[in-house]
């Protein structure tokens, strides 16, 4: 029986850069996963350039940009393995990036480059890979340390790290192993459901809005009531099913069945103020004067809705301008559902934290670790989550025993 001092299960992010480091540290580390290509999701994420961090992460205020029933979790890793870290290994590896916006880091070539700089690092580490290689099941033995079943044998180790990711993106290899060994061995979950993702809304009560599809303007999205309010400023696309681009993304992580979204979609313009003032100085179709302030496409669409807006601006009475302002500022609508795991960039919930350590991502289960997103931590669109994969990767693999020094407890 093949014997490592660590298993870590999946090759993600999370995987692989765990494996690299308690690879350097001297372990002798194996890394499977059942798909033979390694990091998908780095592979096609940022538009294809992965958008690896974001320099503007608090780590004294992790609950500013991630999402946990204990938010306040993921400060230990995230202050000890910070943005800068992660650039200087990108920049010792020669890799050419550039911040786009808001503090997002993207590869100047591709996605690519920052997997083989991962896949370096494990092979500086010694890691072996097995892939594909499917896990067949896990079990702790009578001296306290694990066999797996695996597709190319039974292996024997002190250590498993579970890095499997989450639900979505089935069609890249996604599954819920990680959930189900964490339920093998008693820990909690919390509930998964897609996060990061489009919002859909019924067909008829869309129908009006399906002409827009395509569409993409800035905005202010909001949900939640006074107390649980959360609110961004980003760029909203409309599709034919209903809202997407980085708003609804960002505000889909909060959103709950049921729940009303709320925008101003022309967040920068004082529009009642706007169109009062035009009422006074233009005969121009009111469409025509609103298509200055709002997208053309927008101004149409919007004034379809009601005979009193398709008429000259100045005929128009001071009540309905004001119902058009009001109603783009402070437009309300309710989502009827997600598009789901499909198009999910991540999972919501996970591995219960409560039963995680913040210190060395340990589980109550002593050598069972669990890193990335299979953990109930997920943070904003923007390179985040990413962030998140190696701050925990690298305070497992840094808290792995080392078969040569006593077990930290």
């Amino acid at each position: 029986m093949d014997s490592f001092d660590a298993v870590v299960i999946g090759a993600g992010a999370a995987g692989l850069f765990c494996a690299g480091v308690a690879g350097q540290r001297g372990l002798k580390v194996l890394l499977l996963d059942h798909s033979d290509k390694v990091a998908e999701k780095i592979r096609i994420s940022g538009g294809g350039r992965a958008n690896f961090t974001n320099r503007d992460i608090d780590v004294r205020q992790p609950h500013k940009h991630f999402v946990s029933q204990n938010p306040h979790f993921c400060r230990s890793a995230l202050s000890r393995y910070t943005p800068a870290d992660f650039v200087a290994l990108v920049q010792r590896h020669g890799i050419g990036f550039h911040e786009k916006h808001k503090g997002q880091l993207f590869c100047d070539r591709s996605a690519e480059d920052l997997i083989q700089m991962l896949v370096a690092e494990c092979e500086a580490g010694g890691v072996q890979r097995w892939q594909p290689c499917a896990l067949h099941g896990v079990r702790v033995m009578a001296d306290g340390s694990f066999e797996l079943d695996t597709g190319r044998g039974p292996v024997k180790s002190p250590s498993v790290v579970i890095a499997t990711g989450g639900l979505s993106i089935p069609k890249i290899g996604a599954t819920d192993l990680g959930y189900r060994i964490a339920k093998q061995f008693g820990l909690r979950l919390v509930e998964q459901r897609p996060g990061l993702v489009p919002l859909t809304f019924d067909g008829e009560a869309w129908a009006p809005f399906v002409p827009l599809a395509g569409l993409s303007l800035p905005v202010q999205i909001e949900t939640g009531d006074k107390k649980t309010r959360m609110a961004f400023i980003e760029d909203l696309l409309f599709t034919h099913r209903g809202l997407s681009g980085p708003a609804v993304l960002q505000i889909s992580s909060y959103w709950t069945e049921g729940t009303p979204i709320r925008l101003n979609l022309a967040p920068e313009v004082d529009l009642s103020r706007a169109l009062a003032a035009a009422k006074g100085r233009s005969r121009k179709l009111i469409a025509n004067e609103l298509a200055g302030l709002v997208p053309s496409r927008l101004s149409d669409a919007w004034t379809q809705q009601d005979p009193e807006w398709q008429r000259p601006i100045c005929d128009a009475s001071d009540k309905a301008l004001a119902r058009l302002a009001e109603g783009l500022a402070r437009w309300e609508v309710l989502p009827s559902g997600s598009e789901g795991y499909r198009k999910a960039e991540v999972t919501l919930g996970g591995v219960d934290t409560r039963d995680l350590s913040s210190q060395t991502l340990e589980s109550r289960q002593a050598g069972l670790y669990f890193i990335g997103e299979v953990v109930d931590v997920t943070g904003w669109l923007g390179g985040y989550n990413f962030q998140w994969a190696w701050a925990s990767a690298h305070a497992c693999a840094m808290a792995l025993p080392h078969p040569t020094s006593p077990r930290l407890d």
